[in-house]
């Protein structure tokens, strides 16, 4: 499919490479944009070519904005163009191109830009410790991992969607002791007091009456041994379980999970840290006391640290810990060396906001580990603040500290949560508010998208009743030059802006652009719908014009097939009619 915004940057390029000798490649390199003015009184699109250019040609921009300008005015392409300082240029399209532009997307099949020219990616995301059934906190995440790798994998991206499963630190021997402390007491045992690292989650008593009904119980005294290992792999596994089962709710299916207890039976730390030592990279040191606030842990001593500072970090990391042990660093970096070796060079993973520190030294040891060939990028979801009844929730009745994410799901559906949550930039807070997301208004977002998808279905389905029987496979002989009225044109140029969107989208790695688009495109839509209640003139179907109806059938046509195709992306449902 055309991109206008492309089109726009071609006929720049042109009379850019012909007013100034210069070479095509070199102006394309030069990074100069197309795009939206922020204040639509200064044109429907804007470049800052004259800027970029400026240093290059060592001439003042304003000059060279003069006389690209007075290239510019020859072409039909605009309506007009216009300098802005320091040299901007901004330009108004002819409706000719709009209605150009509208053609090829009614016609076109594919609405998604090939741009990742099969590029393997690897997705890491939730990889939630499996001591607990999925909560609030891990939903952000989840959703918009799983968006990011649909983007990705849609734009021609060949897409790992991945989970670390985290089932070998001190976190899982908590675990399994707090299940063990919970089948005690289903044997008839009362305990007196719960040890400070005790899972107190009324979760563990199911699953430990699960484990009585399995080994009765006489399993403690019978398997003395090795009887934490064995409920250390029942608990991992059943809670793991609930945990896809959660996923696939909302429509979550990812294609591995890789456990960190593989890492280390299939020797893959060992194998990581002899690769650094080759490098020559690891040696024996004694670290400064951690600055700010005091660790009761820490210990003056010799240990064996990796040279991240090297790489950018602060500081050196340690890998190994006193008792022998490996570091949570060194499992992680030895995870990330795996990623890479199984193909993928690009890695992304989806972390929470409070991990942010950990950026720079899982960078630092990636770029080490692949000698610069792999790509390494995080991005960081804040937490959701959830509100019912203009209040926070706090908790669930179910659970007794959180709102589980199957709760969510059961209370307001799939949609609603998977849409919401990409509503806002994933770096900013979100609020969600259960109230506003079962609403029927425009003040919740998934109902007026899926609303205009369905107003226009039922359109559609008017048609025989007008005998208006269009070919809605074939609009080559559609007049979309009657589509001259100024809100027509608004809905048109928003269509317009859907390659974009997708390709920055894809480039910046943020999927919520596509969520607040469709609401934007929706909200174009659901105007242009009112318009024609106060104007008979403008409604969709006229029957004494046959010809302008089959345009602005085209026309909702274009605007359905982007809302279809940007909630697929999103993993919400398109309905043709609204409950």
């Amino acid at each position: 499919m055309k991109n206008i915004y492309q089109y726009i940057h071609s006929i720049i390029v042109d009379d850019c490479a012909a007013e100034f000798k210069l070479d095509r490649k070199k102006i394309i390199s030069s990074g100069f944009v197309v795009e939206k003015p922020k204040n639509e009184e200064n044109g429907d699109l804007s470049t800052n070519v004259s800027l970029v250019l400026g240093k290059n040609l060592q001439m003042n921009p304003m000059e060279i904005a003069e006389r690209l300008n007075k290239k510019f005015s020859n072409r039909s392409d605009f309506k007009k163009s216009e300098i802005a300082k320091p040299g901007f240029i901004n330009f108004w399209i002819n409706d000719s191109l709009w209605h150009k532009f509208l053609a090829d997307i009614v016609s076109t099949e594919e609405l998604l830009p090939n741009i990742g020219n099969g590029q393997s990616v690897n997705v890491e995301y939730v990889s939630a410790n499996p001591t607990g059934p999925l909560h609030i906190g891990h939903c952000r995440g989840a959703v918009f991992g799983d968006v990011l790798a649909s983007l990705l994998e849609k734009t021609d991206h060949k897409v790992t969607r991945e989970y670390y499963v985290n089932d070998a630190g001190i976190q899982i021997d908590h675990l399994a002791n707090s299940i063990i402390i919970r089948y005690r007491e289903l044997c008839g045992e009362e305990i007196e007091k719960y040890p400070n690292d005790f899972y107190p989650g009324k979760y563990l008593i199911t699953i430990a009456q699960y484990f009585k009904d399995l080994h009765g119980e006489n399993f403690l005294s019978k398997n003395k041994d090795n009887y934490l290992e064995k409920v250390k792999s029942y608990a991992v596994q059943n809670l793991l379980d609930e945990i896809k089962n959660d996923l696939s709710m909302l429509s979550i299916n990812q294609d591995l999970f890789i456990f960190e207890s593989s890492l280390l039976d299939e020797g893959k730390i060992e194998l990581t840290i002899n690769t650094l030592k080759t490098q020559q990279l690891i040696y024996e040191g004694i670290l400064d006391p951690p600055k700010g606030k005091q660790v009761d842990d820490w210990e003056e001593r010799e240990q064996m640290l990796f040279k991240s500072s090297q790489f950018g970090d602060e500081m050196d990391r340690p890998l190994q810990k006193s008792n022998g042990e490996w570091t949570y660093f060194a499992n992680d970096i030895a995870y990330h060396f795996d990623k890479y070796k199984r193909g993928s060079k690009h890695l992304i993973d989806i972390w929470g906001a409070d991990h942010e520190g950990y950026i720079k030294r899982m960078n630092a040891a990636i770029e080490a580990l692949t000698k610069g060939d792999a790509k390494f990028t995080v991005k960081l979801c804040q937490m959701v603040k959830l509100i019912s009844d203009g209040k926070p929730i706090k908790m669930s009745k179910r659970s007794g500290d959180f709102v589980t994410l199957s709760e969510m799901v059961d209370r307001v559906g799939s949609d609603s949560i998977r849409f919401m949550m990409m509503y806002r930039k994933n770096e900013a807070p979100l609020e969600f508010d259960f109230q506003k997301v079962t609403e029927h208004s425009k003040d919740n977002p998934v109902f007026y998208v899926q609303y205009a998808h369905a107003r226009i279905s039922s359109v559609l389905r008017k048609l025989p009743e007008h005998n208006l029987n269009f070919d809605l496979s074939d609009f080559d002989r559609c007049e979309f030059g009657l589509l001259n009225n100024t809100h027509e044109i608004q809905v048109i140029k928003k269509i317009l802006d859907w390659n974009n969107i997708i390709e920055t989208s894809v480039k910046l790695y943020e999927p919520h652009r596509i969520a607040y688009y469709l609401y934007q495109l929706a909200s174009s839509f659901h105007s242009l719908w009112n318009q024609g209640k106060i104007d008979p003139k403008l409604r969709f179907i006229n029957a004494n014009n046959t010809d302008l109806s089959y345009a602005r059938v085209a026309l909702i046509i274009a605007v359905q097939k982007i809302i279809k195709s940007g909630l697929d992306l999103l993993g919400v449902s398109a309905p043709d009619e609204m409950q």
